[in-house]
């Protein structure tokens, strides 16, 4: 029996600025004022590996990290989780990937595990609340690769953001594997909740090393270039309702930050610098 799973209305009610936001990857939801990664975003097309993690910060995205390793079904899983401040937004990402491939070697760049998102036979019932300060920012569900939601203007250091995570698993041998897996990366049994098949637990301080290129001086820089930018946003945009006219005006006053809207969270920059077809693919 198939399960129908109520969406949220999407949409900006502006089709060409929906078609702009469609090509970065990107949905809008106007109950919660956020942004989320449509199911064939082109990222899809990027899967995933650590690389990828070291890139952030220099990037300007200042973001915890939390990867869940397990083998099922023949293959090497990943279920990856990501909380913090991705340029002009606060956000959290739940990415589902796979490989059932060798690790991949970049002389001097990389060595590990390259990972392919997860195919549509494989897609996962996910939910999230991304909280700040203890205070629900949003939430989200669907059956999906990569569950995601980000907040537009809104500046977050990552230690003030927790994510309750809730993942329905494939079958109970996936559960197991996966619960493996959150020990293994440091949580335990007493934080970690069980029903049937799904699993949840809350994402906090990170249990895993984070990425190499996360480190103070860096971290600062990016965070005030971030404020500031969030800030320039409020200021711009203060007492204006719609999504469309906040966009528009932006256009028109500060090309600038209309760009950084349309490349937000993980885009061509951090994508564009590695090309993973040529070394790595499960198709």
């Amino acid at each position: 029996m198939t399960t129908e799973y109520i969406l949220p209305p999407c949409g900006t009610g502006n089709g060409g600025l929906d078609r702009a936001i469609a090509k970065a990857g990107y949905k809008y939801d106007p109950t919660q004022k956020i942004f989320f990664s449509h199911r064939d975003a082109w990222q899809r097309n990027y899967g995933y590996c650590r690389l990828y993690d070291e890139m952030l910060a220099p990037l300007s995205m200042i973001v915890d990290c939390e990867p869940i390793y397990f083998n099922f079904e023949q293959k090497r899983w990943l279920i990856q989780l990501w909380k913090g401040q991705y340029g002009m937004v606060t956000g959290c990402e739940i990415g589902v990937y796979y490989t059932g491939h060798e690790d991949i070697e970049i002389p001097n760049v990389f060595s590990g595990p390259f990972y392919d998102c997860a195919g549509n036979e494989d897609l996962l019932l996910m939910s999230c609340t991304l909280y700040k300060n203890q205070k629900p920012l949003f939430s989200r569900k669907a059956k999906h690769w990569w569950l995601t939601g980000f907040i537009l203007g809104e500046f977050s250091e990552p230690v003030e953001l927790s994510m309750a995570a809730s993942i329905t698993l494939k079958d109970e041998f996936m559960l197991a594997a996966v619960v493996e897996g959150l020990k293994t990366a440091g949580y335990t049994e007493e934080e970690i909740n069980i029903e049937a098949n799904t699993i949840s637990f809350d994402f906090v301080t990170p249990r895993t090393p984070q990425p190499s290129t996360r480190v103070p001086e860096i971290e600062r820089i990016m965070q005030w270039k971030n404020k500031l930018l969030c800030d320039l946003y409020l200021s711009l945009t203060g007492g204006i309702m719609s999504i469309v006219d906040k966009i528009e005006l932006l256009r028109e006053k500060a090309p600038e930050l209309h760009d950084e809207i349309l490349h937000m969270g993980k885009n061509e920059q951090l994508y564009g610098q590695f090309n993973p077809h040529l070394y790595n693919s499960n198709n």
